[in-house]
């Protein structure tokens, strides 16, 4: 049965694919220390959900075992933007990826399940309370890096984690154990904003992947000159690991970006209103952001590519219903005044 879960996985298009037992308490306690210290900021959930991030079987009752498979999502190389033009992380680039990956595994647990009819399923994505992190690296399937991401020796880091926890009770592969960063630093030094305390130690309120999608309100002004022209999360620290430099391109359709999103138009982002903003990126990743929140990143960022020639998108938008809108473009004005 482990060997056909497997096999069922890499006919779907995951890469790598490994099996842990469910374990609970797995990094538990480094996750209740990084609640304790504030860390997740608006990520309530991180915290309303810890019960279950710490008993599998809360997801899954009677689980025994996870499946964890790793896909690659490293399409095209991004563009550099020109002036008014703005970056958004790799993995938004196509279609929703909690979409593709739970089509997969749902595809697997169709064709292995009828093979153990009396056991169960359910697979799972990120936005479900599992360490997959953690599962991933006791399946052996990497790493986890100074920038806290899990990498893998042929992937590097541009992956997606999904897994599968079921009932039974499967072979279990051996964790993997090595680190192999060695000395490198290149991204604790890379990051824009300074979010890492240490190796291994990142703190999400200062991070620009958690300034532009998680957090809800003003973005701090003593961070926003650092945050360039990221819109939506940040590829900073991947873009420079050595990891990365080797790591082979997908093939999968569905992570490639359309045109007009490597890189994205601020203009366009300026002028969308909640109808335009639903219409164009329901379906992607970007629409966990909000029109909202998406407006205000792209407002910091034409402040810092000095965008003169969007005054007056700026301007209209002080006068915008969202108060994070309105309050964000008084400030983009000001300072391009200024």
């Amino acid at each position: 049965m482990t060997k056909s879960l497997k096999e069922a996985a890499r006919n779907e298009g995951f890469d790598e694919v490994g099996v842990v037992a469910a374990t609970p308490d797995l990094g538990a306690a480094r996750l209740e220390q990084w609640l304790a210290d504030g860390r997740h900021g608006d990520m309530a959930y991180m915290a309303d959900h810890f019960s279950a991030r710490r008993d599998p079987n809360l997801v899954l009752a009677g689980v025994k075992s996870v499946v964890v498979a790793a896909l690659n999502y490293r399409a095209d190389e991004p563009a550099f933007p020109n002036a008014g033009e703005a970056r958004i992380s790799r993995y938004a680039w196509g279609r929703d990826y909690h979409d593709v990956i739970r089509g997969k595994l749902r595809r697997v647990i169709e064709r292995v399940g009828p093979l153990a009819p009396a056991e169960r399923f359910r697979p799972v994505v990120d936005s479900a309370p599992l360490m997959e992190r953690d599962y991933a690296r006791m399946a052996g399937l990497g790493w986890f890096g100074k920038n806290t991401l899990l990498l893998n020796r042929r992937l590097g880091s541009f992956f997606f984690l999904g897994a599968i926890l079921t009932t039974m009770e499967l072979v279990a592969d051996a964790p993997f154990e090595a680190d192999h960063c060695g000395a490198c630093t290149k991204c604790l030094e890379a990051c824009p904003t300074q979010a890492f305390d240490d190796a291994r130690q990142l703190d999400p309120r200062r991070c620009i992947s958690y300034l532009t999608i998680e957090h809800r309100g003003a973005i701090d002004e003593r961070l926003r000159g650092q945050m360039g022209d990221w819109i939506f999360g940040c590829d900073v620290c991947q873009d420079v690991c050595p990891w990365n430099s080797k790591s082979p391109a997908t093939d999968i359709a569905d992570f490639r970006p359309p045109a007009d999103v490597n890189p994205l138009s601020l203009e366009t982002i300026l002028a969308m209103d909640d109808a335009s903003f639903r219409a164009r990126f329901r379906g992607t990743p970007l629409f966990r952001a909000k029109r909202r929140r998406l407006v205000r990143n792209a407002l910091i960022a034409a402040v810092n590519g000095r965008c003169f020639h969007l005054k007056g998108r700026i301007e209209a938008l002080c006068n915008d219903p969202e108060a994070l809108v309105s309050q964000t473009a008084r400030w983009a004005l000001q300072q391009l005044r200024g």
